[in-house]
C-alpha cells in the first residue's frame, strides 16, 4: 500500500496519482492479469503512417507539457527546455533553457510564449526566444498556461486561476474555488477563445472567465463527487474543455461527460456516465474519448449516444487523442501511435515513434499529428 499523506498537504499540492494506483490498488498492477496492457495484434494496415520529421526539444516529459500550434509554428517544452519549431519542415527556429526545472508549458499566442517552473515562477518569452519577465504564481503549476487577450493565465495547485500581463508580467486578476482533498495529476488543459478563458476544475466543474477583467461569466458542474472516501470522490475535469459549435463539453474522472449549449445561456444539453483519465477531442460532430481502462469511445455530440467502442488497446495508458482527416490517433506506453477509423473504431495502422510512454496530448494539424515523446522529442506523423 502507498503511504498515507495528510489531508492538509493534499489541499496544497496535487497528489501524483497513477490513476487508481491511489491506495496501492493499481489498475495497471502486474499481479493481476486483468490490468496488464493488451498485447498488440497483427492486422492489415489500411492507412500509411510515417515520420515526416523529428526535432529534439530537450530531455524528459510530463503531463504538464503539450505542444502549442500558432499558424505554421509549434512551441514545445520539456522539463529543461523551450523551443519554437517550424511545423512544415521540423526546423528548430530557436531553443532556450530557462535554467530551472519546468513543470508546465508552453502557452503561446505567437507573440508571447510562457512556461512554468517547479517553484511556481511563470516565465515569458518574446517570439525570438528572449526572456521578457518572470512572475510567481501562488503555488505549483502542472497545467500548461494559456496566452490570449493580453494575459498569460495559469492554473495552480491551490485551485486558483491567475492572470499576468503578457507584456510586463504584472498581476492582473485571479479566481479561486474550493478544492477537494485529493486531485489527479494527469493531462489537463485550459482554452483561450474569443476573449475568455475556459477551464476545468478539480471539483468537476467548468468555468468561463473574462480574460480582461477576471469576471466569471459562467460556471456549471460536469459531474458531482460521490462516494464515502476521498478516493471515491475524485471527479476532476480531465483533458481540455471541448467546443463543437455552440456546445461546450467536458469529461471527468469517475464522473460524466456533460455538454452545455452556450447559445442557450449554458443550459445543459445532455450528459452520460463516464470516467476518463486523459480527456477527449472532437471533429465537430463526434467526440473521441479514452476511458479509465483505455478503451476508446466515439460519442455523438448531438445527444450523447455511443457510436462505437474499441477495446484492443486496453490498459496501454493512452494519451489524449487527436483527430486527423483519415483517422483518430492515440499514443501509448511504448511510444506507439495508433490510428482508428473515425466511422467504426477499427484499427487502421500504427507507428512506433520511440521515446517510451507518451504523456502529452496528441495534436492534430493540417500537416499531420504532433507527438511529444517521453524522451523529449517532438515528432510529426503523416497519415494517408
Amino acid at each position: 500500500m502507498q503511504p498515507v499523506v495528510s489531508r492538509r498537504a493534499l489541499r496544497n499540492t496535487i497528489l501524483a496519482l497513477g490513476l487508481l494506483a491511489l491506495g496501492g490498488c493499481s489498475m495497471f498492477s502486474s499481479s493481476d492479469p486483468r490490468y496488464e496492457p493488451a498485447e498488440l495484434t497483427q492486422y492489415e494496415a489500411r492507412v500509411g503512417a510515417n515520420v515526416r520529421w523529428s526535432a529534439a526539444i530537450g530531455s524528459g516529459s510530463g503531463y504538464g507539457f503539450a505542444p502549442a500550434v500558432q499558424g505554421e509554428a509549434v512551441y514545445a517544452a520539456t522539463p529543461n527546455a523551450l523551443a519554437k519549431v517550424d511545423l512544415v519542415s521540423g526546423r528548430v527556429l530557436w531553443r532556450t533553457s530557462p535554467g530551472i526545472t519546468l513543470t508546465a508549458g508552453p502557452g503561446s499566442d505567437g507573440r508571447t510564449t510562457a512556461v512554468v517552473a517547479h517553484d511556481g515562477h511563470v516565465i515569458a518569452y518574446d517570439d525570438s526566444g528572449k526572456e521578457k519577465w518572470r512572475s510567481r504564481a501562488s503555488s505549483a503549476v502542472f497545467v500548461p498556461p494559456v496566452v490570449g487577450n493580453g494575459v498569460v493565465v495559469v492554473r495552480s495547485t491551490d485551485y486558483r486561476i491567475q492572470a499576468f500581463d503578457a507584456e510586463t508580467g504584472e498581476y492582473r486578476w485571479d479566481v479561486q474555488r474550493p478544492g477537494p482533498a485529493l486531485a489527479l495529476k494527469t493531462s489537463m488543459q485550459m482554452r483561450a477563445i474569443d476573449g475568455v478563458i475556459i477551464s476545468g476544475l478539480p471539483n468537476g466543474r467548468l468555468i468561463i472567465i473574462d480574460a480582461d477583467s477576471g469576471a466569471v461569466q459562467w460556471e456549471a458542474p460536469v459531474s458531482v463527487s460521490r462516494g464515502a472516501t476521498d478516493l471515491e470522490r475524485i471527479s476532476d475535469v480531465v483533458g481540455a474543455p471541448q467546443m463543437a459549435g455552440s456546445l461546450l463539453c467536458g469529461v471527468t474522472y469517475q464522473g460524466r461527460i456533460s455538454c452545455f449549449d452556450l447559445s442557450q445561456g449554458g443550459r445543459p444539453a445532455w450528459d452520460i456516465p463516464f470516467s476518463s483519465h486523459s480527456g477527449m477531442t472532437n471533429d465537430g460532430r463526434y467526440g473521441y474519448v479514452v476511458d479509465q481502462r483505455d478503451d476508446v469511445h466515439s460519442i455523438d455530440f448531438a445527444d450523447g449516444s455511443k457510436v462505437w467502442v474499441q477495446d484492443a488497446l486496453r490498459n496501454r495508458k493512452l494519451a489524449t487523442p487527436a483527430v486527423t482527416p483519415a483517422a483518430v490517433a492515440v499514443a501509448d506506453l511504448e511510444g506507439y501511435v495508433h490510428f482508428l477509423s473515425r466511422s467504426n473504431g477499427d484499427l487502421l495502422g500504427r507507428l512506433n515513434v520511440g521515446g517510451g510512454t507518451v504523456l502529452s496530448p496528441l495534436v492534430g494539424t493540417p500537416a499531420g499529428v504532433l507527438v511529444q515523446t517521453g524522451n523529449g522529442n517532438l515528432v510529426l506523423v503523416g497519415v494517408n
